[in-house]
């Protein structure tokens, strides 16, 4: 569990960090495998790490096809809870979009990977024994990450491994990297040849009472930023170095706007799940999640373009009501300064997901 605090080391750049370049291979998409060429098993994946988070009640489960690879994170809520959902770009695909959720499930495989959250909630139904009455439904909202491009396959979640990922679910701890939906997530495609592996992304923080839990699956387009402005992951160059996409921008459009011969790669998300305790009015609930989604350009560049179909999830448990302030003293303890508090912790999550 970390406390906030304005100071806090965690704030700082990176000072350990893995810079060698992780370039990802390229589909041919020919002669794709299908997932009734073979039998399929789910497997847990290999995390790089597992992060900590102290939130009773919620709980987040991977599985993957090896044969991919590629995977679901589901994130399970007792009781369900109260959802805003903040979506842009192009290419955005989601499924559910409820107002209530009793689980969020991320996907590979592009819109086929849906079906996972299908099978998410076909298991719920089962453990509530069943039954069908209205108020008994367990609801379940889902979205995919485009993966094809860097395997030779067309391999995609299913129902049996959203039903695997959420069997798999346990509370105080998360993988985190080339796991789960983010098996095979990648990002900074300037170029085919400059894309890097990205991953999955876990963080927690906690002021006071008030919780704060941030997933993140990361397949921009973009790159991604330290607190610095150093670029971890993507745009990488031939002789192993990285540089802002923005640099690319420029000398495009000093070429006269020709576009050049290997253009931006298609197919690409970036997927959040933010889980709170605070107690939030709906507008105010919508209005946090499209603060924490904007903050995150901070952390991607470029970010919600044509080509994204980036979607963040967010839950609140209502447990926690939020200090009373007069807002003539300042932004104090708002929403507004929570919203800040938890976008920090989504800039971790995201750090976490290509470290």
């Amino acid at each position: 569990m970390t406390a906030f605090a304005p100071q806090s080391t965690t704030f700082a750049p990176q000072q350990e960090w893995d810079a060698e370049p992780r370039r990802t291979p390229r589909s041919s998409f020919a002669g794709l495998a299908v997932n009734g060429d073979a039998p399929l098993t789910p497997v847990p994946g290999t995390a790089r790490a597992q992060v900590e988070f102290d939130f009773p009640g919620v709980r987040i489960g991977t599985a993957e096809y090896a044969e991919g690879p590629t995977g679901v994170t589901v994130v399970e809520v007792d009781g369900g809870a109260r959802t805003a959902i903040d979506d842009r770009g192009g290419a955005v695909g989601i499924v559910g979009r409820y107002p209530f959720n009793h689980a969020i499930a991320l996907a590979g495989g592009s819109v086929h990977g849906l079906a996972a959250a299908s099978g998410v909630t076909d298991a719920l139904m089962e453990r509530a024994g069943r039954r069908t009455g209205f108020a008994d439904l367990q609801v379940v909202s889902g979205a995919c990450i485009y993966d094809f491009a860097v395997r030779d396959n067309a391999i995609a979640p299913d129902n049996a491994l959203g039903r695997a990922a959420l069997d798999a679910a346990v509370s105080g701890s998360a993988p985190v990297g080339r796991v789960g939906a983010g098996a095979g997530g990648s990002c900074g495609k300037t170029r085919p040849e400059a894309t890097e592996w990205a991953g999955q992304g876990v963080a927690f923080r906690q002021v006071g009472e008030l919780k704060v839990l941030a997933l993140v699956v990361v397949n921009a387009v973009g790159a991604v930023f330290d607190r610095d402005g150093t670029v971890l992951r993507g745009n990488v160059q031939a002789d192993g170095t990285r540089r802002h996409p923005v640099v690319d921008g420029h000398e495009a459009f000093a070429a006269g706007g020709v576009p050049s011969e290997a253009a931006l790669t298609p197919g690409n998300t970036t997927l959040s799940v933010v889980v709170t305790n605070a107690k939030l009015a709906e507008t105010d609930l919508q209005q946090m999640a499209t603060q924490i989604h904007s903050s995150m350009h901070r952390a991607i560049q470029p970010f919600h373009t044509s080509l994204d179909g980036d979607t963040l999830f967010l839950l609140t448990t209502d447990e926690v009501d939020l200090p009373v302030y007069d807002p003539r003293q300042g932004l104090g303890p708002s929403i507004a300064s929570f919203g800040a508090i938890a976008s920090e912790t989504m800039w971790d999550a995201v750090i976490e997901s290509v470290r």
